[in-house]
C-alpha cells in the first residue's frame, strides 16, 4: 500500500524521456517500500517536489547548498517531518549529469534515472550513506526497489 503522498514536478529544462507519469511511478515505488511497517513512519503523508535542471542550474545549486562547484546528478533536500507529521523534502535531478553518467556506465537512461529517483527520495525519508552501515541499509533497499522493477542492481559493475 502506498502512503499518501504529493508530488510536485518541475522542468526546468526539457525531459521528454521523464514524463511526469513515470517519476511519479518511480516515486511511489521508492515510498511503499521505505515506508512500509516495520518503519515507524510507515502510513505517515509525503510532500515531494521533483526539478528536473541543466547542468547550469545544477552546479549553482551545488555551489549554493554543498560548496561544490559542479552539477551532480542529484541534490536532495531533506526537511524531515511538520509537526502534524507530513514529510517534506525537494530533490533536484541534472538531467545533463545523469545522461552523462548513463552513457559512461553503460546504462540504459531510465534504469539511471529510476535509481537517482529512488535515491533522492530514500535521502527525503532522512537515509544516508556517509558511515558504512548507512550505505549497506540504504544501497540494499535501493536495489529491492529497482529490483521490483527489473532493473538491475547499479552498485554492480557489468
Amino acid at each position: 500500500m502506498s502512503p499518501d503522498f504529493f508530488l510536485a514536478i518541475q522542468y526546468a529544462t526539457e525531459a521528454p524521456a521523464l514524463p511526469r507519469w513515470r517519476l511519479r511511478r518511480w516515486v511511489t515505488r521508492a515510498l511503499a517500500a521505505a515506508l512500509a511497517p516495520p518503519d515507524p513512519r510507515a502510513g505517515s503523508p509525503v510532500a515531494l517536489t521533483l526539478r528536473i535542471v541543466d547542468a547550469e542550474e545544477g552546479r549553482a545549486l551545488n555551489a549554493a547548498w554543498r560548496g561544490r562547484d559542479a552539477a551532480t546528478n542529484v541534490l536532495t533536500f531533506e526537511y524531515g517531518a511538520d509537526p502534524s507529521g507530513l514529510i517534506l523534502g525537494d530533490i533536484v535531478l541534472c538531467l545533463p549529469v545523469l545522461t552523462r553518467e548513463a552513457a559512461e556506465q553503460g546504462k540504459p537512461l531510465l534504469h539511471h534515472a529510476a535509481h537517482l529517483v529512488t535515491h533522492g527520495v530514500l535521502h527525503a525519508l532522512g537515509y544516508d550513506h556517509t558511515e558504512p552501515d548507512e550505505a549497506e541499509r540504504m544501497e540494499a533497499l535501493e536495489t529491492r526497489i529497482l529490483a521490483a522493477q527489473g532493473i538491475a542492481d547499479p552498485y554492480r559493475s557489468a
